[in-house]
């Protein structure tokens, strides 16, 4: 590893954690201040940063940037200052009787320097979401962003440095090299968005330092179909959840489960919708590209080894396409050795798995890692409740796709191998914060009943209490 860069990197760490130090409980005033600099940087920057993330895709939708890069983080800092007051507040805890008449107390302290590696698919979101939870816990934030999306992690390095000193927050561009080294500091926390595999390798590096680590990793999500389901609707709403940023999402509907005597109905249906969504796809500014050529031909080559093994490969599409564009397609006759079938997508591909009953489908989906989300489509109730029930996913959203990932009044996290913690609104101010029981003693305490010399009092007690409690 680079001593230099380690260097860098240390002396950064060294110069924040001294700041913390100084002020380790920083004022309500104070965490207001930053969250309110960091909402001016957004609003102020948006275009730039909306024709910046575009210019590192090659061609991303404006709307897809503003919606899922600016307003998610405007939104997540308007949350944060309504409810800051109230997340900071000591929480005074149930005491237990034989305690009495003392008192629990349960504070909410930053824990010093954070960490955040965040990945290219939403570049400024997941940098600048969890930044926003780890700065109103009070903390000061290190960012690592992506090296695939090099000219927006350049302006956010340059955004964050007008807006914040440097040792506040500060973002640290570079290549994979520097990502390596970056997980590998002592933090106090390490907050990771990214693959399972790249997850795995971060928690081994922080263990080392024993850091806490917060990973927010992927999977294969499935979306379920239900006999009972308005065809039409979910057809119209998984051809948005599956194709935002051209499948380019940690919840992106990786497969789908359907009725086996639903398929032809739904792969017509599912195809109008996404012709409908987007008519063409050359010049079409709605569509977005494939991040990098070696992503672009990942996906075509999952393509070519599902047909060299037999799957039907539909495309919704003919006709050319732009630079790094992706045909969307629906594949059909999938099989567990198909590599698509195995690996996350993370593109405009759609393998619908057909199943005869819901046990089947069911059984399918658990005998899988937990995926970080799962899109039941329906309207049977009791289905309804029996697939919450009887599967694991890190979120679930009910008759649509991905929308359960903007919820600031719910946590947002996976579960297994699709991650672990969670953050957004009051989880992320948890995430970055140590909750430290605090036990109040009284000046009457008849905790003195069970000093020694031990006898036949603390025998009574003990046996009251057996009772009692």
């Amino acid at each position: 590893m680079n001593e230099a860069m380690q260097e860098r990197l240390q002396l950064v760490l060294t110069q924040q954690r001294a700041a913390f130090d100084a002020e380790m409980s920083p004022s309500l005033a104070v965490r207001r201040d930053r969250l309110q600099r960091l909402l001016a940087m957004t609003k102020r920057y948006a275009d730039e940063l909306v024709t910046t993330i575009s210019q590192d895709f090659g061609q991303r939708a404006r709307q897809e940037s503003l919606l899922a890069d600016v307003f998610t983080v405007e939104s997540g800092v308007r949350h944060a200052l309504s409810h800051l007051r109230s997340w900071m507040k000591p929480r005074r805890m149930p005491t237990a009787l034989h305690f009495l008449p003392a008192s629990n107390q349960l504070l909410r302290q930053p824990l010093g320097v954070v960490g955040i590696v965040s990945p290219w698919n939403y570049p400024y979101n997941l940098a600048m979401n969890p930044a926003l939870a780890a700065l109103a816990a009070g903390n000061r934030v290190m960012i690592k962003p992506s090296e695939l999306t090099p000219a927006t992690s350049a302006l956010m390095a340059r955004m964050v440095s007008e807006y914040f000193a440097p040792d506040e927050m500060q973002v640290i561009c570079g290549d994979a090299e520097m990502g390596r080294a970056f997980v590998t500091l002592p933090f106090d926390h390490l907050f990771f968005t990214g693959s399972t595999n790249v997850g795995r390798l971060v928690a081994k590096a922080a263990a080392q330092n024993l850091t806490p680590v917060t990973l927010e990793l992927g999977g294969k999500s499935p979306a379920l179909v239900d006999r009972s389901c308005d065809l039409n609707l979910t057809a119209t709403r998984l051809a948005f959840g599956k194709l935002f940023n051209a499948g380019q999402t940690c919840v992106a509907p990786d497969y789908l489960l359907a009725p086996r005597e639903m398929v032809p109905a739904l792969v017509t249906a599912l195809t109008q919708a996404i012709q409908k969504h987007y008519p063409t796809l050359a010049g079409n500014p709605d569509y977005s590209s494939i991040v990098t050529p070696r992503h672009l031909a990942r996906l075509e080559g999952l393509l070519a080894d599902a047909k060299s093994k037999g799957a039907s490969l539909l495309p919704t599409h003919q006709g050319p396409v732009d630079g790094r564009q992706l045909v969307p397609h629906l594949l059909l006759d999938v099989s567990a050795e198909m590599t698509v079938m195995q690996e996350e997508i993370f593109g405009p591909l759609l393998p619908i798995v057909p199943y005869d009953s819901v046990d089947e489908a069911l059984a399918y989906i658990n005998r899988h890692d937990r995926p970080l989300a799962l899109y039941w489509f329906g309207r049977d109730a009791a289905m309804q409740q029996r697939v919450l029930a009887q599967t694991h996913a890190g979120g679930v959203t009910i008759n649509d796709c991905i929308w359960h990932l903007g919820q600031e009044d719910q946590p947002f996290g996976g579960v297994g191998a699709s991650g672990m913690g969670s953050y957004h609104g009051e989880w992320g101010f948890r995430t970055f914060s140590k909750e430290k029981p605090v036990f109040i003693q009284s000046r009457f305490a008849g905790t003195k009943l069970f000093y020694p010399p031990y006898g036949k009092t603390f025998d009574l007690l003990l046996g009251v209490l057996k009772k009692i409690l």
